[in-house]
């Protein structure tokens, strides 16, 4: 199995809204590492690595995020695996 990087940004009302405990839940659920934080400018900021198919899946799972978020924007990149040993809660 090949291990991928990918690095996603949500906009929206997505803070205040367990939006970093839901994706955390998810990402281990599918077995990725990584992590997830808010960013000073109301978005949220995702980095994870696992199979592309779970990395595809929680990226679909972001464009409607946890059930009080409203989710405007899902913006990724793929990029070469950091090597993250867990999926962690960062701010």
């Amino acid at each position: 199995m090949s291990i991928q990087h990918v690095e996603i940004h949500i906009k929206g009302k997505v803070q205040g809204v367990y939006f970093r405990a839901s994706t955390q839940l998810k990402a281990r659920g599918l077995g990725l590492v990584g992590f997830v934080e808010n960013q000073t400018d109301g978005s949220v900021l995702i980095q994870a690595e696992g199979a592309l198919k779970d990395l595809e899946d929680l990226l679909l799972w972001c464009h409607r995020g946890p059930e009080h978020a409203k989710v405007d924007e899902v913006k990724h990149q793929y990029s070469s695996p950091i090597g993250y040993t867990k999926f962690s809660i960062r701010r």
